[in-house]
């Protein structure tokens, strides 16, 4: 009997220290796929003004019947977000718009771009609480910085000089907006690119 459980116990300890040798390895290979997993940032489509140009500028009338000037030099970048009532995307990003409004104001003002029937737009804004952002209807910014998908953000900065944009999906994929042009560069791909 004696020798049985002495056995049992020899099993187990060998199943156990052969676990936690599982497990040791199991953690480092999540480690080495953590590092070669780069962070991915707004989708860059190659249409429009260029990073580093000159934005197209606007002076649009709001819903709010306010002139909204956009592209032009301003005391604060602009974050430039195209959005649809109908982007089911695009409503999950307007609590981190409004959060990143909150976190940001200091030195970004976010604009939302749409066009269609203003009725819609109108009721849309309104049931998504969306009165604290400038709300302009225009097909003509939509085509002068070529967006074809939504949601599609653009970041212009004090001088009127887009500094980064693409399409965007997450919280992470507009604050890579933000980062690229911390790190002066287009998108944080080409950042990655370069660092490497």
């Amino acid at each position: 009997m004696m020798e049985t459980l002495t056995l049992a116990v020899v099993v187990l300890a060998c199943l156990v220290l052969g676990l936690v040798a599982a497990v040791f390895a199991l953690a480092r290979q999540v480690g080495i796929i953590y590092e070669r997993i780069a962070p991915v940032g707004a989708l860059t489509m190659d249409s429009g003004p260029k990073v580093g140009e000159a934005a197209p500028t606007f002076e649009l009338k709001g819903l709010d019947g306010d002139t909204i000037p956009i592209g032009h030099p301003a005391a604060k970048s602009t974050l430039l977000f195209f959005l649809s009532p109908t982007c089911p995307v695009c409503k999950k990003l307007l609590p981190i718009l409004k959060a990143t409004a909150r976190s940001e104001q200091r030195w970004l003002r976010i604009v939302l771009a749409s066009d269609g029937d203003v009725q819609a737009q109108e009721k849309f804004r309104l049931s998504a609480k969306l009165e604290v952002f400038p709300y302009v209807l225009s097909t003509a910014l939509g085509m002068a910085f070529k967006v074809s998908r939504l949601p599609h953000a653009i970041l212009i900065d004090e001088h009127g000089r887009v500094r980064s944009k693409g399409l965007v999906n997450s919280r992470e994929q507009i604050e890579s907006l933000f980062n690229a042009k911390e790190l002066g560069v287009g998108t944080v791909q080409e950042y990655l690119g370069t660092s490497h």
